[in-house]
């Protein structure tokens, strides 16, 4: 170390006591910064120097305060980081001064005042946040390119002359700073239904006794056929397509997967008329080419006929024109009373309905890639694939907001 101050002093010009000087400076220089922080900061601070989506100057800078403060040494903690001590020492300096956490960014830089004004922006944002065809165009919503034009051609006259050379990468970039995009639709779903919490409440309650009975069938080792509780819906629009060429199986080596012509040959279209009982697993089903009155009751005639006579059959069902309609009523009214128990899940909550994970899945395994020369053949394979479900049936469980129905 002594033999290299001697190379740098000639060249610093320095006299002996200028170099006593200089090692002073140099000592204090060197002068650790005491940096307090927070357990809240420290945390945050962790958090940040493990991040992987972080920005890496976040990301470094959140390290180097962790290693400052357990080795409060400059050189040491830029050695151990691979960073120049300055840059160290600039960190640490203004988290001394500013705090842990805006040490992280960076200080706001004196630059160009910006050449379109709050009020221009103001505009413009007001103007993204209304329908394009609002403006006269016939397209339903902005485009960037053709809000960046109408802002051209219509700023000046709104007073608002910095937007004459307005460009599509501005305009993106202003929307960008209010999180505004225009040209996207996020769907949503309005509650129609104002008994919804209680129509819920009543179809949960249906999935409480359901639970019930299986605890009691699990105590006594005994079925209760007194009671049962099938989830019923349509699955309508299964269409029956037929290829016009062969599909070509996998070669090893060469194609992976099968091929198949893209042209095809539609035969219409049926609808699968399905209920899962919800204490054995067992699934009742039709296949018809349409779900009318008639359809549905053909469907309360199936189970009647599955359950003996003193059962009370519960279904859970939507609100379709086929369940409540005079036809139906009429032939419920020439059954005993109590034989059949409609609970109606709410309008829009379709969800509550547990057959509909089972359609879910019977289209992701039996109806997935499907290709048949006739609707007849589709309705055989659709019923070849419920039975292949009833041979190891599976008891569907529902537990979703269960515990608000006690």
């Amino acid at each position: 170390m002594e033999r290299d101050v001697c190379l740098w002093i000639p060249r610093l010009g320095l006299t002996e006591r200028g170099v006593s000087s200089w090692q002073d400076g140099m000592a204090g220089w060197r002068q650790a910064v005491e940096l307090a922080m927070t357990d809240e900061e420290i945390e945050t601070l962790t958090a940040l120097s493990r991040s992987r989506t972080e920005p890496a100057r976040r990301v470094s800078r959140a390290a180097m305060l962790l290693a400052y403060r357990e080795i409060p040494s400059f050189f040491a903690v830029g050695r151990r980081l691979g960073a120049h001590h300055q840059t160290v020492q600039r960190c640490v300096e203004r988290a001394a001064a500013d705090g842990a956490l805006a040490a992280l960014d960076e200080r706001p830089r004196p630059g160009k005042e910006p050449v379109i004004t709050p009020a221009a922006k103001a505009w413009l944002v007001s103007l993204a946040c209304d329908k394009a065809r609002e403006h006269g165009y016939p397209h339903e919503l902005w485009t960037t390119r053709l809000l960046a034009r109408h802002a051209r051609e219509h700023g000046p006259e709104a007073g608002h002359e910095c937007l004459a050379r307005l460009v599509q990468g501005t305009v993106c970039k202003l929307l960008g700073q209010e999180e505004i995009k225009p040209h996207k639709v996020r769907y949503y779903l309005e509650n129609r239904d104002a008994e919804f919490e209680q129509k819920m409440a009543e179809v949960l309650y249906v999935y409480r006794e359901v639970q019930v009975l299986k605890k009691a069938a699990a105590r006594s080792k005994k079925s209760d056929k007194s009671v049962a509780i099938v989830s019923y819906d349509e699955k309508p629009g299964i269409q029956a397509i037929a290829t016009t060429a062969p599909d070509l199986p996998p070669v090893p080596g060469v194609d992976a997967t099968f091929a198949r012509d893209h042209e095809y040959k539609r035969h219409g279209t049926l609808s699968l008329l399905a209920g899962i009982d919800l204490l054995t697993g067992k699934v009742h089903a039709l296949v018809k080419d349409r779900h009318r009155s008639r359809e549905f009751i053909e469907f309360l005639k199936l189970l009647d006929a599955a359950y003996p006579a003193r059962t009370a059959i519960k279904l859970i069902l939507d609100n379709h024109s086929a369940h409540i309609s005079r036809e139906t009523s009429a032939w419920l009214d020439t059954r005993p009373a109590g034989r059949f128990q409609f609970t109606f899940t709410p309008k829009h909550g379709s969800w509550l309905n547990l057959i509909e994970g089972f359609f879910s899945k019977f289209a992701r395994s039996v109806l997935r890639h499907i290709r048949i020369t006739s609707k007849h053949e589709l309705k055989e394979r659709v019923m070849a694939g419920i039975d292949d479900v009833n041979r190891h049936p599976v008891v569907h469980t529902w537990s979703y907001k269960l515990a608000e129905a006690t």
